[in-house]
C-alpha cells in the first residue's frame, strides 16, 4: 500500500511538471518570434477588431500577433502628412481598389493610384494566414496567425519592406 501511495505521489509530481512544459506550438512560436526580433521586427500580441463582414452583425475580435517593421526612410514633413490605413482579409463593402476578399477598416481613398498598386502587389505576396495590414507614420504591421511556417517570415519581411520603400 505504501508503494502504491508513493507511485501515485510521484506520478502526480511528474504530471505537474509535464503540464508546465511548453507545447510544440509554443516552442515553434518562441523560436519564430526570436528570429523575427533578430531580423528587425517588433512582435506584440494585440487585440484586433476586424470590420464587419458582409452579412455579419458583429465585428470579429481576436488576439493576433502583430509583426511590425519600423519606418526609417521618412523625413519630418512626410511623417506629418502620412495618413494611417488598415486593410483586412474580410469580404465587406469598403473594398475600393483592393483585391477580392480584402477590405478597408481605416484609410479608404487616402492612397494614390501608385501607392494602391504597391499595396495590391504586397497583398499578393502575403502568406495566406495574414489577416490584416496596417500602416502608420511610425511602422508597417502585418497581423499574422503564424500558421504557415518559418519560411513565411521571409515573405513577410519582403512584403512589408516594399510598403516601406514605396512609402505606402
Amino acid at each position: 500500500m505504501k508503494i502504491f501511495i508513493i507511485v501515485v505521489v510521484v506520478m502526480s509530481l511528474l504530471g505537474s511538471f509535464m503540464w508546465m512544459m511548453p507545447t510544440q506550438r509554443e516552442k515553434f512560436q518562441a523560436k519564430l518570434r526570436l528570429r523575427a526580433k533578430k531580423e528587425g521586427f517588433m512582435v506584440q500580441l494585440v487585440r484586433l477588431t476586424a470590420p464587419r463582414a458582409q452579412g455579419e452583425m458583429d465585428e470579429k475580435v481576436q488576439n493576433t500577433p502583430a509583426y511590425r517593421l519600423p519606418r526609417t526612410n521618412l523625413d519630418k514633413r512626410e511623417v506629418s502628412t502620412m495618413l494611417p490605413w488598415q486593410v483586412f482579409r474580410v469580404s465587406a463593402i469598403a473594398n475600393e481598389g483592393l483585391p477580392e476578399g480584402w477590405c478597408w477598416k481605416l484609410g479608404e481613398r487616402v492612397l494614390s493610384d501608385t501607392q494602391l498598386n504597391i499595396l495590391n502587389e504586397v497583398i499578393e505576396l502575403l502568406p495566406s494566414d495574414v489577416v490584416a495590414l496596417e500602416s502608420t507614420p511610425v511602422n508597417v504591421t502585418a497581423f499574422w496567425s503564424e500558421r504557415s511556417g518559418e519560411e513565411s517570415l521571409d515573405m513577410l519581411k519582403v512584403a512589408l519592406g516594399k510598403l516601406i520603400e514605396g512609402k505606402v
